[in-house]
């Protein structure tokens, strides 16, 4: 009985407005709605609308031709307008929700997108480090829940799909979007990417669980080793390569948690743009992979295609090859895809090639829960999100698992809270917190300046000079950089100097801030650096302070690597933070103050100079093997290195079958956490392969004198390469597995691998 009346309740819901109960057998009913939708009201889904271009305001939604242009037909996806508040946010996406239900045929609901790279790119939402630093945290765990924080608040807003997270690899740090990104490692970018789609989805199995939204990996392919280090430059690597390292994360992160979207990356491969490459999408992603989500395309790529790369004459004649190429939504305003209409009618696009790019969009929205919900945005609800406790409590928590010590001569570090009666805090990225690229706006945030103060209460006197301007322009996002005067920074050096003179201990933070580090995206709009060095006379700065004969604290901010050789050689203590969010300031002082005991660690190589690029670890027998005349062949800092407060032994490793064992034991006397890493080498290969790869890791706890055996299995997977025939397989030989606490810090047993053992 119960049935039939939900059959009768599904049909009425059918007749009268197209909308759906549930999601029981979303084939059939994606199958059944096309069948309902004209080719226009088809092209629609596969479009897009920029909430910025035109601005959506009260006067366009009041605006009947205005929205019929827009939303007539109804629409794909529907991206963020940034700076709007939260109020007027939901009341637009209300209103355009309102306008489809009531305006259009087939009232099918749009996807509402946004950023969520560190957090939502929005007012009032919490700012979590950025993915090169909470990848220092390796804990997948904790970015699991950071995530599925942000879900909930995102789609408390109305947001039911994020442009996030960045899984490319990152092999030049000169780029701008370094920052973005996991690091230099595919199997780590790969595994912290799956921790992001499952907090964001909520599960590992595709499907969308209550109050959580839609994910999108990107760049699809080659993005971070982009030529020249330049934004969107060529990425013209052998297919083994990309395989190997640029391709690798998606295919594991498709694997393993089956994100809802993909963006392919502006960059070419061998020639071809990657919205233009259909073995890239099809032959690889949907056919070899079987990826069953979506493929939008980066915001204005497919302009790009008759714009930039000139592999198409117009823009009729790009969406027609992205489109064959396998995109499958046009962002950020669908003006290309209104092409489809028009060459639909010209045969030169057909109904199966239509309906199965359209399926996919329709299947994401019920997968969303899109027709079963059709209830207004509440602008109160998406108010009890905001500020929440649990948010400060992972921003924290991630912050203080980030930072990475790199330097801690005499164990200076930690400080007791009474050791110092005066000490000198120095420099602009010290007063104010500086969150990174593709930030959203917290409702409050912690500087370096104010965690210290905060932590010493009246146990010491805090005195605070700017020291060097970074830029003499602004902070501003928009606008090539102008370095301050060299003289009028040397009279600020010289203030700082007088401030730090006056104290016992000086704190000063130096890096780089926005404008120096994010995406660069157009002609006014810069980020990519030719070298790695501090700008601004950021280390004249340094060395001055270092002259004082006071002792020196270095706390490090900036999206990327950064060359620090002096600094390195001639301070006792240097603490890396990076971008690493609302909480900074606190985490920095827990970490100073000994609260906390460091326990990142780098997931990138830090160059000595960008004369070393590239320098990651995971590179060929042959590169690297010769010094410079005036520079050694290594990195300042390697992959996986990070110090701690404490000390951990590691036992001689052990082999039973193919499980290596090693135990670790804390020797000091101070409860820590060290990441156990796990790398492999095959001697005799088919083809060169890497000196190093890592395969897998461990983070533990332990307390004083506390040990813990870790296991790790050698399973096929871990194995398998792409071989001289271009075969994902294992070939059977000796493989050298390497495990310990850093890169550059391992011991090593053998294991055999027959040609009857693969498994």
């Amino acid at each position: 009985m119960r049935n039939n009346n939900m059959k009768k309740l599904t049909l009425l819901l059918v007749l009268f407005g197209f909308r759906w109960l549930n999601a029981q057998d979303i084939e059939k009913k994606v199958k059944d709605l096309l069948a309902k939708m004209t080719v226009e009201e088809k092209v629609a889904q596969l479009r897009s609308s920029f909430m910025a271009y035109p601005e959506v305001s009260d006067a366009l939604l009041n605006d009947p031709k205005k929205m019929d242009s827009l939303y007539g037909q109804g629409i794909g996806m529907i991206n963020p307008g940034y700076g709007a508040d939260l109020a007027h946010t939901i009341g637009y996406r209300n209103k355009i929700q309102d306008y489809i239900n009531a305006k259009t045929r087939m009232k099918i609901p749009p996807i509402f997108l946004d950023e969520a790279h560190h957090g939502l790119v929005a007012q009032d939402a919490d700012v979590f480090p950025t993915s090169i630093a909470l990848a220092c945290s390796w804990d997948t765990l904790i970015t699991e829940k950071i995530y599925s924080y942000i879900a909930a608040l995102a789609r408390a807003r109305g947001t039911t799909m994020v442009l996030a997270p960045v899984i490319d690899v990152t092999r030049d740090p000169r780029w701008g979007r370094t920052g973005e990104t996991f690091g230099e490692d595919p199997y780590l970018c790969g595994l912290m990417g799956s921790a992001v789609v499952r907090g964001f989805q909520g599960s590992s199995d595709g499907s969308i669980t209550k109050d959580h939204i839609g994910a999108t990996l990107k760049h699809f392919t080659g993005h971070g080793q982009s030529e020249g280090g330049i934004n969107q430059g060529p990425a013209d690597y052998p297919e083994r390569v990309l395989r190997t390292f640029h391709m690798e994360p998606f295919r594991l992160a498709i694997q393993r948690v089956q994100p809802a979207g993909i963006m392919p990356a502006y960059v070419e491969i061998d020639g071809v743009p990657c919205h233009a490459n259909e073995w890239l999408l099809k032959e690889v992603a949907r056919k070899e992979w079987n990826y069953k989500g979506v493929f939008v395309s980066d915001w204005w790529a497919i302009d790009q295609l008759y714009q930039k790369h000139l592999v198409a004459a117009d823009r009729k004649a790009a969406a027609l090859i992205a489109f064959n190429a396998g995109v499958t939504v046009d962002l950020p305003m669908g003006k290309n895809y209104a092409e489809l209409n028009t060459l639909f009618r010209e045969g030169k696009i057909n109904m199966k090639g239509l309906d199965e790019a359209v399926s996919y969009v329709l299947r994401l929205k019920f997968k969303l829960g899109l027709f079963d919900d059709s209830a207004p945005i509440s602008v109160e609800k998406a108010k009890q999100k905001i500020n929440q406790p649990e948010g400060r409590e992972l921003a924290l928590k991630a912050a203080e698992e980030s930072m990475v010590l790199l330097k801690n001569d005499n164990h200076i570090l930690p400080l007791k809270k009474d050791q110092y009666k005066t000490i000198a805090v120095i420099g602009q990225m010290a007063e104010k917190n500086y969150t990174g690229d593709y930030s959203g706006y917290p409702v409050s945030t912690v500087s370096i300046l104010d965690g210290i103060k905060n932590e010493l209460g009246n146990n010491a006197t805090i005195l605070y000079s700017h020291g060097v301007d970074l830029t003499a322009s602004s902070d501003s996002l928009i606008g090539r950089v102008i370095l301050p005067k060299p003289d009028d920074n040397l009279k600020k050096i010289q203030e700082a100097v007088q401030v730090a003179q006056k104290s016992d201990l000086i704190i000063v933070a130096v890096g780089e801030i926005e404008p120096f580090s994010m995406e660069a995206g157009t002609p006014d709009h810069f980020g990519d650096m030719a070298d790695l060095d501090l700008q601004s006379q950021q280390e004249d700065m340094v060395k001055a302070l270092v002259a004082t004969g006071k002792p020196v604290i270095v706390y490090l901010v900036h999206g990327r690597p950064l060359s620090i050789s002096w600094i390195s050689k001639n301070v006792p203590a240097i603490v890396d933070g990076w971008f690493t969010g609302e909480e900074c300031g606190t985490a920095f002082a827990h970490i100073l103050f000994g609260d906390v005991n460091p326990s990142g660690k780098l997931t990138i190589s830090i160059p000595r100079s960008a004369g070393q690029i590239p320098i990651y670890y995971n590179h060929k027998p042959s590169a690297h093997f010769f010094e410079y005349v005036t520079e050694k062949n290594t990195p300042l800092y390697p992959f996986g290195f990070g110090m701690s407060y404490t000390h951990y032994s590691y036992s001689p490793l052990r082999l039973s079958g193919r499980t290596v064992s090693v135990d670790v034991t804390n020797t000091g006397n101070i409860k820590g956490d060290e990441i156990v890493q796990c790398y492999i080498h095959q001697k005799v290969s088919s083809v060169t392969r890497p000196v190093k790869e890592l395969k897998d890791f461990a983070r533990i706890s332990l307390n004083p004198g506390e040990t813990k055996t870790v296991n790790f299995t050698i399973d096929d997977s871990k194995l398998a390469f792409w071989t001289k025939n271009m075969k994902y397989a294992v070939e059977p030989g000796v493989f050298e597995i390497m495990i310990g606490r850093s890169s550059g810090d391992t011991q090593k047993i053998e294991l055999t691998i027959n040609p009857n053992s693969v498994q």
